[in-house]
C-alpha cells in the first residue's frame, strides 16, 4: 500500500506515541509518584527504576514485533512468529527490571531458543491450566501489527491474535488486540478515531461482548477503570481517556497530550494504559504531533531512540521498503542533485544559531553541538556525540502536507531556544536551505521577540537562496500563536 505523506506521519506516530505514553507513565506506575498540577512529566523511576524518558517492557515488546514487521514479513507466518519469539527471549535473558508475571512464566518455560509454536503451546497450556491469561501484556504491544497489515484487515485480525497468543492465550486478549489494531489502522488511513471499526471482524459473541464494554467506557469517567491489569479494563481505560478528552479547536493535536495525561491520571498500570492509548492517539495525530521535549529524551531497550522507532515504523508500513532516497537504511542520503556546495551562515539575530543545508553536515564545525534537521538524513550524517533532533516538516504549501504546521513551527523554534539555553551552538538545516530552514529561522527570531517583517528580512538576506513556501509564509505572517 502506498501511503500519502499524511498517512505516513500517522503510521510513524503510532509507535512513537506508544513509546511516549509508556515513558511518560512509567514514573507513576502503581502509585510510585503523584501527578503534579502541571500534569505528568517524564520523571523516570517507577517500578523498574527507569531513567527519564526511558520506555518500559511495553515498548520493548512492541519493538520486538516492530523489528520483525519492518522486514516486510507476514506477521501470521511461522517465520515472523519465530523471530518475535527469539527477540522476546533475548530481552528476557537481559534481565529486565520490569516484566509482566504472565509473560515471565511463558518466556521462562520457552527455553533458550524458542519458536513461535513453542511459546504458543506454552501459552495455551497455561490458559488451559489456570484460566487466567487475560492480562494487558499483549494489548500493550499490538500497535506494530496494524502497520504491517494496513492493506489487509483480515490478515491484520489473524496476525493480532497470533502475536497475542505467543504469551496471552485467553481469547479476550486476542480480541482486544484485534480491536485496537483495527482502530489504529483506521486512524492511520482515514485520520478518524473509531474503536468500533474492528467489531465486524470478531465472532458474534465477541462483538456483542466488546460493544457492551465500549459503551461502558464511554458512559462514565476514565477513573472508573482501575485496577486495569486485566486486558478488558486496560482497553476500557485507554478508550475512556481518549473518548472523554475534548479536542481543542485552536490546536487539535493537543488532544494527544491531553488524552495521555488523562490516561495516566487513571492510575494503577499507568505506563501500559498510556502506551495503549498512545498507539491510537499517534495513529490519529501523527509523529509530528509528539512534542520534542519528550522526543529528545525518549529511549529504551535495546539501546534505541524514539527516532529509530519511527524509522522502523516507516519500513513496517511500506512492507520493508525504504524511500527512493534510501532512508532510513543509507548512512548518507544522496541529495547531491539538490545542492551546489555547503550553505552555513549565522542566524542574523543569534550568533549561536547556524542556518544551512544538508551538505553542511559533511564538514560540521566542532563548535556546533546540536543539529535540528527539517528533512530526512542518513543514519551517519550527523556526527556522533552531536545532539540530533528531527522534525517532520514537508516543503509543500498545501495544508494537508503539514496538518500540524502551527505546532511544528512553534515546537522547532522552542527546541532551538531550549538547546541554546542549555549552551549548545545549533545548526538548523533542510536539504537546500531555501524554504524550511528560513521559515524556522524566522519562527525562532519571532519567538525571541523579533517582529515578522524584521525577522523575515533579516533571515532571507542571510541565506543566499531563501524563499519560504507560501504556506509557511501565511502562517508566520499571522504570528506564532500562544500554544
Amino acid at each position: 500500500m502506498r501511503l500519502t505523506t499524511e498517512q505516513m506521519d500517522r503510521a510513524c506516530g503510532t509507535v512513537l506515541a506508544t513509546a511516549t505514553g509508556d515513558a511518560l507513565g512509567a514514573g507513576y506506575e502503581f502509585g510510585t509518584a503523584r501527578v503534579g498540577p502541571d500534569g505528568p512529566q517524564m520523571i523516570g523511576g517507577g517500578l523498574g527504576g527507569f531513567a527519564k524518558g526511558e520506555w518500559t517492557d511495553d515498548t520493548t515488546m512492541a519493538w520486538c514485533v516492530l523489528d520483525v514487521a519492518s522486514t516486510g514479513v507476514d506477521l501470521r507466518s511461522d517465520e515472523a512468529l519465530d523471530e518475535i519469539a527469539r527477540r522476546f527471549r533475548t530481552w528476557y535473558e537481559s534481565g529486565p527490571s520490569d516484566i509482566g508475571n504472565q509473560t515471565r512464566k511463558v518466556l521462562r518455560a520457552g527455553g533458550a531458543d524458542p519458536t513461535g509454536a513453542t511459546l504458543t503451546a506454552i501459552s495455551d497450556e497455561l490458559h488451559a491450566r489456570t484460566g487466567h491469561t487475560a492480562g494487558n501484556g499483549s494489548l500493550m504491544r499490538t500497535a506494530p501489527v496494524a502497520l504491517r497489515h494496513l492493506d489487509d484487515p483480515t490478515a491484520l485480525t489473524q496476525a493480532a491474535v497470533a502475536v497475542s497468543r505467543l504469551t496471552h492465550a485467553d481469547p479476550r486478549a486476542g480480541e482486544a488486540c484485534a480491536l485496537w489494531s483495527h482502530a489504529i489502522r483506521h486512524a492511520v488511513l482515514t485520520a478518524q478515531i473509531d474503536v468500533r471499526v474492528g467489531l465486524q471482524y470478531l465472532e458474534t459473541e465477541a462483538a456483542e461482548y466488546w460493544s457492551e464494554r465500549i459503551v461502558e467506557a464511554e458512559a462514565g469517567p476514565p477513573g472508573r477503570f482501575t485496577p486495569n491489569g486485566w486486558v478488558v479494563t486496560a482497553l476500557q481505560a485507554a478508550w475512556s481517556a481518549i473518548h472523554h478528552t475534548p479536542v481543542p479547536q485552536d490546536d487539535p493535536r493537543q488532544h494527544l497530550e491531553d488524552a495521555l495525561a488523562a490516561a495516566i491520571a487513571i492510575g494503577d498500570d499507568t505506563d501500559t494504559v498510556a502506551a495503549i492509548a498512545g498507539g491510537l492517539l499517534g495513529a490519529r495525530w501523527g509523529a509530528s504531533a509528539v512534542p520534542a521535549r519528550w522526543r529528545r529524551i525518549l529511549h529504551g531497550y535495546p539501546g534505541l531512540t524514539g527516532e529509530r522507532l519511527v524509522e522502523l515504523a516507516h519500513l513496517a508500513a511500506t512492507g520493508g521498503r525504504s524511500t527512493h532516497h534510501g532512508w532510513p537504511e543509507l548512512d548518507h542520503l544522496p541529495y547531491a542533485g539538490y545542492n551546489r556546495g555547503a550553505v552555513l551562515v549565522r542566524h542574523p539575530f543569534d550568533e549561536g544559531v547556524w542556518l544551512g543545508n544538508v551538505t553542511a553536515l559533511d564538514d560540521l564545525p566542532e563548535r556546533i553541538t546540536a543539529v535540528v534537521s527539517l528533512c530526512l538524513v542518513g543514519y551517519a550524517q550527523v556526527p556522533e556525540g552531536v545532539e540530533h533532533v528531527v522534525f517532520r516538516l514537508i516543503d509543500e504549501p498545501a495544508a494537508e502536507s503539514n496538518r500540524n504546521l502551527a505546532f511544528i513551527l512553534r515546537d522547532v523554534a522552542a527546541t532551538v531556544g531550549a538547546l541554546r539555553d542549555e549552551g549548545h551552538e545549533v545548526l538548523v538545516h533542510c536539504v537546500a536551505a531555501q524554504s524550511r530552514t528560513p521559515a524556522v529561522g524566522i519562527a525562532y527570531a519571532m519567538l525571541r521577540g523579533v517582529d515578522y517583517e524584521t525577522a523575515s528580512k533579516g533571515v532571507c538576506s542571510a541565506l543566499p537562496s531563501a524563499s519560504p513556501n507560501p504556506g509557511f509564509v501565511r502562517f508566520l505572517a499571522r504570528g506564532l500563536g500562544s500554544r
